[in-house]
């Protein structure tokens, strides 16, 4: 090989070298951006919670402790706790009355199950309908996502944590565990709230979303 070609070699792997180096990093650089956008739709979750509770007119709060409120207190946002979930619909679900924290009853039925893996582990659970809500036209795709998990109690309100979701359109739904938010019966006694189901229990521990409220 002479001098011209070994320097044409030298070069030509240089090239490629840098460009399996940019590749690499642009696929680091996609991974970093899409959790960056995961990251910012929890803060600015976090962000329409925080300001519902300070607003008088919205927050669940008792007037005492809402003069002094600042922020819930929240797990940092995590994106592992965004989970694709495989959403099993179940059309021939039978309505049932949910127990609540009062005498009331909540009308639901389940309208899928969704499977997923959280925390290295299998879990499923069910997913709810309204059946008093469906009929109002802001709440036509809304759906219920009642949950108890290993920090009930510790960490997190013992009573376990909801989440909100929509219909899809396919046969997945995305999960994420960031905009899990307590009961409004936890800061006002005055509220009835649908009691979790105990068959929705993950026997793992979630530290995402709202922790436990501990009044100042």
């Amino acid at each position: 090989m002479n001098l011209k070609t070994a320097l044409l070699s030298l070069f030509l792997c240089v090239v490629l070298i840098g460009c399996g180096q940019e590749k690499r990093y642009h696929d680091t650089q996609q991974l970093a951006s899409s959790d960056n956008k995961k990251i910012k739709a929890v803060l600015q979750f976090q962000k329409e919670l925080n300001d519902e509770y300070r607003d008088p007119e919205t927050s669940p709060l008792l007037d005492k402790h809402r003069k002094t409120f600042e922020t819930l207190d929240f797990f940092p946002p995590d994106t592992t706790y965004v989970v694709i979930a495989r959403f099993e619909r179940t059309p021939d679900a039978v309505p049932f009355l949910m127990a609540t924290t009062t005498d009331r009853k909540a009308h639901e039925v389940v309208y899928g199950i969704a499977h997923f893996e959280l925390n290295g582990k299998p879990h499923k659970l069910e997913v709810y309908q309204s059946l008093d809500l469906v009929r109002k036209t802001q709440y036509k795709d809304y759906l219920f996502l009642p949950f108890l998990d290993e920090t009930n109690g510790a960490e997190t309100y013992g009573g376990g944590r909801y989440i909100d979701l929509t219909i899809p359109e396919g046969n997945t739904l995305v999960i994420d565990f960031n905009k899990a938010y307590n009961p409004y019966c936890v800061y006002n006694k005055k509220y009835s709230c649908p009691l979790v189901p105990r068959q929705n229990f993950l026997g793992t521990p979630v530290r995402a979303g709202v922790k436990d409220f501990v009044p100042n």
